[in-house]
């Protein structure tokens, strides 16, 4: 699987998974969104790309959903940082959905 982004391809797993994490960028980002479902990626789409991409960064780990959630809640609140929350963004979660958007790692056991 390929996605072009600029006139540029870029090599995706059968799954969409971004194979070479160093070739995300956001137009990236944008057609992955699309092709999960998402549709067009807002202020709240992107907080949570930018959180899941700055814990990966600085602990080389995607984060675990509870962790991931309590970290919204530190960040934006109550409101914005339940599962719900964030599966009404991202149809499956954050896991399959919001991670392979942010170009981030497939985790251990994930489709």
């Amino acid at each position: 699987m390929e996605a072009v982004v600029d006139g540029k391809t870029i090599e995706l797993s059968e799954a969409g998974w971004l194979l070479n994490l160093d070739e995300w960028n956001e137009e990236l980002a944008a057609q992955i969104a699309i092709t999960e479902n998402v549709g067009e990626m807002g202020e709240k789409h992107w907080n949570i790309i930018n959180l899941a991409r700055e814990f990966f960064a600085d602990n080389g780990t995607v984060c675990e959903p509870r962790k991931f959630s309590k970290l919204m809640k530190d960040l934006y609140g109550k409101d914005e940082s339940s599962q719900k929350y964030i599966y009404s963004l991202f149809p499956t979660g954050l896991i399959k959905c919001a991670n392979k958007i942010a170009g981030l790692p497939r985790p251990k056991g994930c489709s």
